[in-house]
């Protein structure tokens, strides 16, 4: 290639990456606008209402690609220009609501939610649409709304009394990386230091796993010391209920190993001001169990024995949307239809499957379809006989969820 051809390719690239950051510059300011809503109903119908907006100094969030998602989720968030309509920011997720919607209980009772989303402060008014997705991909609920940016009833937080943090990693290119906050739970202030010792183990635990061990450097890492007033985490089913930041408890949907938190207010008040964006609470408890939700959050106990392969488990959740790989006989959930392909990159129905591990079939010798995945025995495949994603046991995400965790990593960083 001559010395020509090569300055016109880094022009043509200059540009590029010109258009792409002006593209955020020309809609948003480096602020974040925090939207709360309240998630209601039951089985027969949902309802999404707006609680409260919040502004806070930075946005952490990606500045490119801004209308796309790298999956589709249970659920979206959409931007639009009120103006010109145009699509300016989307970002998917999944709920705990939604999830609920699953259980027996939801058939009987209605009950509410609270869910927190961040999207990057516009400069001019928009239209923010949320819809709420069903099993079979279809939207159940949606709610659109104005924002105006000079709203005065827009409140500002994070710009004094910031929780106090340890900047545990930075990004090689904090302009395009990934933000992860951990989030102390039941550790009271004299306990600050063993939380900061398994932050750093968690870390050092996600980091021990490929491909986040080889692409460590496009991720910015911070620990945050939330105080408790109490030490652990609440167990309704032993009748031990704990005073902590976020008033996590296990038996959520009276599974006992499932442990959540359902207060995501009060979750994002600790992390106003800080650099973060996705976020892993860390809970001082011994009991096992944790919980991962699509771009809300990953929790987990730091003092079992399984505190290493459940924190990177739930993070597979959180992070990238991987279903999980196993089923029970006594614990069938009938998340998955047969006749709908799940959006989820490591199982299938085989209805649709392009775009999943296709590209691994024949290469490797290992990949095709095993039966029993997504909670079910029947009807559900994963792609290789054991992952992170299945047992706790196996030592690595399997080749399908390496590819679909770097296609994730690579959205927001390049």
């Amino acid at each position: 290639m001559d010395k020509k051809h090569l300055m016109m390719i880094l022009a043509l690239l200059c540009i590029g990456l010109s258009l792409s950051a002006q593209d955020f510059n020309r809609w948003f300011v480096d602020k974040t606008l925090r939207i709360d809503y309240v998630f209601s109903g039951n089985v027969k119908e949902q309802h999404i209402a707006v609680d409260e907006l919040l502004t806070e100094p930075r946005w952490y969030g990606k500045r490119q690609r801004l209308s796309e998602v790298p999956m589709e989720g249970n659920g979206q968030i959409t931007v639009r220009d009120h103006r010109s309509g145009q699509v300016i920011y989307r970002n998917s997720f999944s709920t705990l609501f939604q999830e609920w919607l699953s259980y027996p209980e939801a058939q009987t009772a209605t009950k509410s939610f609270e869910n927190v989303f961040l999207v990057p402060m516009p400069k001019d008014t928009v239209d923010v649409t949320v819809d709420l997705r069903n099993n079979r991909r279809e939207v159940m609920a949606s709610l659109t709304h104005m924002v105006v940016p000079n709203d005065i009833l827009i409140r500002p937080i994070g710009n004094s009394r910031v929780t106090p943090y340890v900047t545990l990693q930075t990004a090689a290119d904090t302009s395009r990386c990934i933000r992860i906050a951990y989030v102390a739970e039941g550790y009271r202030p004299e306990e600050m230091g063993t939380f900061l010792e398994d932050a750093r183990k968690a870390m050092g635990y996600l980091f021990s796993y490929e491909p986040f061990k080889s692409m460590r450097d496009r991720f910015n890492i911070v620990a945050v010391e939330s105080p408790s007033e109490e030490s652990g985490t609440s167990y309704p089913s032993k009748n031990v209920w704990k005073r902590t930041a976020l008033s996590s408890h296990f038996d959520t949907f009276y599974s006992n190993r499932y442990l959540t938190t359902l207060h995501l207010k009060d979750l994002h008040d600790w992390l106003a001001g800080i650099p973060y964006e996705h976020i892993i609470v860390l809970v001082n408890t011994s009991e096992y169990g944790g919980g991962g939700i699509l771009n809300s959050y990953n929790l987990s106990m730091t003092h079992h024995k399984n505190f290493r392969p459940v924190v990177v488990h739930e993070f597979g959740h959180s992070f990238a949307g991987l279903a999980d790989e196993y089923a029970y006989e006594e614990e069938q959930v009938p998340m998955y239809p047969a006749d709908v392909e799940p959006w989820e990159k490591n199982i299938t129905t085989k209805v649709n499957f392009h775009g999943k591990w296709e590209n691994l079939i024949g290469k490797d010798p290992k990949a095709g379809f095993y039966e029993g995945a997504g909670y079910t025995l029947k009807g559900v495949y994963r792609a290789y006989p054991d992952c992170r994603m299945r047992t706790n046991e196996y030592p690595d995400f399997c080749p399908a969820c390496q590819q679909a965790i770097r296609a994730v990593i690579d959205f927001y960083t390049r």
